[in-house]
């Protein structure tokens, strides 16, 4: 019955490709039907996370001497490891918000190949159970009409073979937007913020999943709700994190 079904997925994805053509991650512009998920050209604009990277977080950092990026020999995160698949630049900050804000969902696609050609060996290791999208608050989420995190989750778990559990925690209360926030601020900001929504007792390790990694303090917000729940692993796993520093 799985095969039936993938293939049916499969079938359906096809018939929306042709009667909505997918588009560009990085200029927007339509591609070829049954040809890559990026431009050639503007694949180059994208520029990944390489070594030397922070041994917490994951963030690429300048000194290849160093092991931890400033912020996490600061700060005591909750999560057990961090990874990201591309830095944060003028590019994939377009790319995301046309993701979020513009209805690509078909980006996702092309996220998740990389994502899963860059740091599948690194996903494998970690033996998760579950996929766990960070949640929007439910008025968001209706409002946006998706979860982009939730978007991007199915595509990697689809890659990768890993369960998403979507609806594992749930986001009680609105918050501001963290950008906006200093450090102190956003750790307050997120206090209680999450609450589990199902039974954990099968799951020993869990990947979070998120568009943008830049403090760290959402990751460890959910991270200390699932270890409190009973969760052993906890690591988090976004498309983008910030430049080196």
């Amino acid at each position: 019955m799985t095969g039936v079904l993938r293939r049916i997925k499969k079938i359906w994805k096809t018939l929306l490709d042709i009667l909505y053509p997918r588009r560009c991650p990085v200029c927007d512009g339509i591609l070829p039907f049954g040809g890559d998920l990026v431009c050639p050209e503007c694949e180059k604009r994208i520029l990944p996370v390489r070594e030397p990277r922070c041994r917490k977080c994951g963030k690429m950092l300048r000194d290849e001497t160093a092991e931890y990026c400033r912020d996490c020999r600061k700060i005591r995160h909750s999560f057990d490891r961090g990874f990201s698949a591309f830095l944060y630049n003028d590019t994939m900050q377009g790319s995301i918000f046309r993701f979020k804000y513009k209805g690509r969902r078909e980006y996702a696609d092309y996220y998740s190949r990389e994502i899963a050609d860059k740091l599948g060996r690194d996903l494998s290791s970690f033996r998760a159970d579950a996929l766990v999208p960070i949640p929007l608050y439910k008025k968001k989420q209706r409002d946006r009409g998706f979860n982009q995190a939730e978007v991007l989750a199915r595509a990697i778990g689809d890659r990768v073979g890993i369960p998403v559990y979507p609806h594992l925690l749930t986001r009680v209360r609105a918050t501001r937007p963290q950008k906006t926030l200093s450090l102190a601020e956003r750790r307050k900001n997120l206090k209680r913020a999450f609450k589990i929504s199902q039974n954990v007792v099968e799951l020993t390790n869990v990947i979070l999943v998120d568009d943008i990694y830049t403090s760290g303090c959402t990751m460890d917000e959910a991270a200390d709700v699932l270890k409190e729940a009973g969760v052993k692993g906890v690591y988090a796993l976004t498309l983008c994190s910030g430049v080196p520093i």
